[in-house]
């Protein structure tokens, strides 16, 4: 809770999204690995309000359950409400308000009320505290948070007076030619006292093309009344860009990202083609690694200086140590040790855990999987419930065979054992510390420690097998030919 002017804050996310043409409700529509209602919740937890409430429409469990989610991630006091029947922001606002629970003493929460949209994903803390401060040093009942834009066109303009302060809102279907030249528009983001609110919601009326309650007409009431309101112009429009449809959300998502590289590399990382680099809000990066094109890192994915990663290449949740390098490679919830090497075309699925020095190559997959320093899978293998020691080798396509039908188990291989390729590790399985095992062998029991474990039989050649059961074939013919210059050198 904040230790300045007591605050609560009002995030709007009951609209329908019928423009998203999506089953998924907008404000579950994810911008830089987040989805916008995350961005909304944490914005507004940065300001440590008393009460933070999340208005949802009557279908709105899903949006409702996320809000909880994100609440409990970043130590928000959220609670939600529902507003029954969709007649507009100040009907949202009313439920809302109506959400706040009162004081101990019994009154009502009488703090400073902010309210803002589960669909601005770019409207950050910090702008939200630069518009509080600028609401309780003027001492005004109420602000607006404006933008200036250079299309104002479908927006609510600000209207000054000659001295700069604010007179009104008017929409644009409203609006005199003159007033539409105006480029400063509203965002319908507010800081309104409670009481102020609480005396206003009752007089919204409904009488336009929509039947709905706009929150606006709030600051008319408050004008009205001779109330002290305010406009703060916001220092970057594009954090109160709003997203009504998909194509808007493609494009807040590249400016999104477009900034998040932008700081990035400010802070030491190289990124070698920023069009074809995504990386998401929650991602760490130490100075000196580099991002080779078309690298996607997601979630919660953090990577240590001196790296290297991609080309084409998706990290997802995952830790890579210091100087690892990761090509070609898709990884879910894995664990990359310090100057490891993984790819090319390698898939890291959850539970692996790399060791450092270690190498995963090309076309091996893992899952729950630990690889020891220096050990190596090289090439075309299948590593399954698996615990490999210190400085191991296991050759091409080799499979840890891990499900029996029913349940699966895990193969435990020692430091230093030398696999063969075309080795099959049935669970449960225990290979001792430098033991050999020869290629094509199918091991179904453990293999002590310095042991040589092969299961192959002695090979048998059947003399002319495919003359005599494959005739006519092609093979048959080069084998006939082959017999016969044989047979020539002989005689000679």
């Amino acid at each position: 809770m904040t230790s300045g002017p007591r605050l609560a804050v009002l995030v709007l996310a009951a609209g329908s999204g019928t423009r998203m043409r999506s089953k998924t409700p907008k404000p579950l529509h994810k911008i830089a690995g987040r989805s916008m209602l995350e961005h909304a919740v944490r914005a507004a937890g940065e300001l440590r309000p008393e009460h933070l409430v999340v208005v949802v429409g009557p279908q709105g469990q899903a949006v409702a359950d996320e809000a909880v989610r994100v609440g409990g991630i970043v130590g928000a006091p959220v609670s939600t409400a529902v507003q029954p029947v969709p007649d507009g922001t100040g009907g949202a606002a009313d439920v809302g308000l109506a959400a706040i629970p009162p004081d101990p003493d019994g009154s009502p929460f009488d703090g400073t009320v902010l309210v803002v949209y589960s669909d601005f994903p770019m409207l950050d803390g910090a702008t939200l505290a630069q518009f509080l401060r600028s609401h309780h040093d003027s001492g005004a009942d109420g602000s607006v948070l404006s933008r200036v834009v250079a299309n104002p066109h479908g927006y609510g303009r600000i209207l000054r007076s000659p001295r700069g302060a604010l007179t009104g809102i008017v929409e644009e279907r409203d609006a005199t030619e003159e007033q539409r030249r105006v480029l400063e528009v509203n965002s319908g983001v507010y800081a309104v006292q409670a009481s102020l609110l609480r005396a206003a919601l009752p007089e919204l009326g409904s009488a336009n093309s929509q039947g709905e309650r706009y929150l606006t007409d709030v600051v008319e009431i408050a004008l009205g009344q001779g109330r002290a309101v305010i406009a703060v112009v916001a220092p970057d429009p594009v954090a109160l860009e709003g997203c009504n449809d998909l194509v808007q959300l493609a494009d807040l998502a590249a400016e999104f990202n477009r900034r998040i590289l932008r700081a990035h590399m400010l802070a030491g990382v190289t990124v070698v083609d920023p069009a074809t680099t995504w990386i998401d809000v929650g991602v760490r990066l130490e100075p000196d690694v580099r991002i080779e094109p078309g690298t996607q890192l997601k979630g919660e994915t953090s990577v240590k200086a001196g790296a290297w990663i991609g080309p084409d290449t998706t990290l997802e949740d995952t830790l890579v140590g210091a100087g690892a390098i990761v090509s070609r490679t898709h990884s879910l919830s894995a664990i990359v040790g310090d100057n490891a090497q993984v790819g090319p075309f390698a898939y890291l699925r959850p539970g692996t855990v790399l060791g450092a020095e270690s190498k995963i190559g090309t076309f091996v997959e893992t899952k729950n999987a630990q690889i020891g320093v220096g050990s190596k899978i090289p090439h075309l293998t299948y590593a399954g419930d698996a615990v490999i020691g210190e400085h191991s080798n296991i050759g091409a396509s080799s499979v840890f065979v891990n499900y029996d039908g029913v349940n699966k188990h895990t193969t435990v291989v020692g430091d230093h054992v030398r696999a063969g390729s075309d080795t099959m590790f049935v669970a449960p399985l225990t290979v001792g510390h430098g033991a050999y095992i020869g290629a094509g062998t199918v091991l179904k029991e453990d293999v002590p420690p310095g042991a040589l474990a092969v299961s192959a039989g002695k090979q048998r050649n059947i003399p002319q097998w495919t003359i005599e059961k494959r005739a006519g074939t092609k093979s048959a013919e080069a084998a006939a030919e082959a017999l016969g210059a044989d047979e020539g050198e002989g005689t000679t």
